[in-house]
């Protein structure tokens, strides 16, 4: 195998997700331990700001181009970038932890035959092999894995590594334009809440569980998660009674997320809603129960009435940004 590493840049509606940069500065510094050499691959019709890649360590971008491929298609996806792994023989593929990056890098993985870590929180170069860190059992512990396929795929948790302050280096890029995409699989709308932030990308979040003890309580979580600038989570049992979307569920079967500050608003804390969200930077717990197992891996705690704390804060809050 040649030594080359190939960085996934994720888009929507022509906008490079952020988690991108940071997959792109993970696999710039591999580059620069392994002596190999390194180049981004976007897929998509219109793609602002392509060059930007440059700033963050990757001086070459291949956009791989039609107007059908907007939208993800799994089928066109996993071909272009079989296709143009094995013609440039690169051996090594980055790709973001999102749902679009845990759905398409297994898929690449199968047909490269290669190994995958799936979910990577760290990675370091170690005599010239790459040691990944990742959770397993519902996050309780980590290990430590080397992959020995000849093709290695690895996902990395959003939020996790820090792109850096971007420089001021513009990377080239070259189009290629895909005439018979294989649209067999594809994905024919995406709908998001208007004005809302995505938990799995959110800086902040703030997130309520059965503690909100109803659904006509939740303005309260909506109106701190506006005031901080935050995303509104959930735990599953919110959702799973229908109080909100499923898309705003943290856990082991909603998002994992990494955000900055987490504020849990009423939730206890079962092991399948801290495996989403215990490698957050700072934990914020709010409960009136002094043994919920929240407090166990929060920052900062506050045991009381959230219906008596969260408008106080709100009313704090607001006092400072006036």
């Amino acid at each position: 195998m040649a030594n080359k590493i190939l960085v996934f840049i994720e888009q929507r509606n022509g906008q490079i997700k952020k988690a991108s940069y940071e997959a792109v500065r993970v696999a710039a510094g591999i580059a620069a331990k392994l002596s190999y050499q390194v180049e981004a691959v976007a897929i998509g019709d219109e793609i602002e700001n392509l060059e930007s890649i440059g700033n963050y360590g990757v001086s070459n971008v291949k956009h791989f181009k039609n107007s059908e491929l907007i939208n993800y298609s799994p089928s066109a996806y996993s071909k272009i970038l079989f296709d143009f792994a094995k013609e440039t023989e690169s051996s090594i593929i980055l790709f973001p932890n999102t749902s679009l990056g845990k759905d398409l890098a297994p898929r690449l993985a199968a047909k490269l035959d290669a190994g995958i870590a799936m979910d990577c929180t760290a990675l370091e170069v170690q005599n010239n092999e790459i040691i990944v860190t990742r959770p397993i059992y519902a996050g309780k512990v980590l290990i430590d894995v080397k992959l020995t396929s000849a093709s290695k795929v690895f996902t990395l948790r959003p939020n996790v590594f820090n792109p850096g302050i971007p420089g001021d280096t513009k990377s080239e890029v070259s189009i290629v334009n895909i005439n018979s995409p294989d649209l067999s699989t594809k994905v024919t709308e995406i709908k998001k809440s208007e004005g809302k932030l995505d938990v799995a990308e959110a800086e902040i979040i703030v997130s309520g569980g059965r503690g909100m003890k109803g659904p006509e309580h939740f303005n309260l979580v909506e109106e701190l998660s506006q005031l901080l600038g935050a995303a509104p989570g959930a735990s599953r049992a919110v959702v799973d009674a229908g109080w909100r979307p499923h898309g705003e569920q943290v856990g082991q079967t909603g998002k994992t997320v990494s955000p900055t500050l987490y504020i849990a608003l009423g939730i206890s804390g079962a092991i399948q809603h801290l495996a989403g969200m215990r490698s957050s930077k700072y934990i914020v717990a709010i409960n009136k129960d002094k043994d919920a197992p929240i407090f166990q891996v929060a920052d900062y705690g506050i045991v009381g009435d959230i219906f008596e704390v969260i408008p106080a804060l709100i009313e704090e809050i607001k006092k400072i940004k006036s």
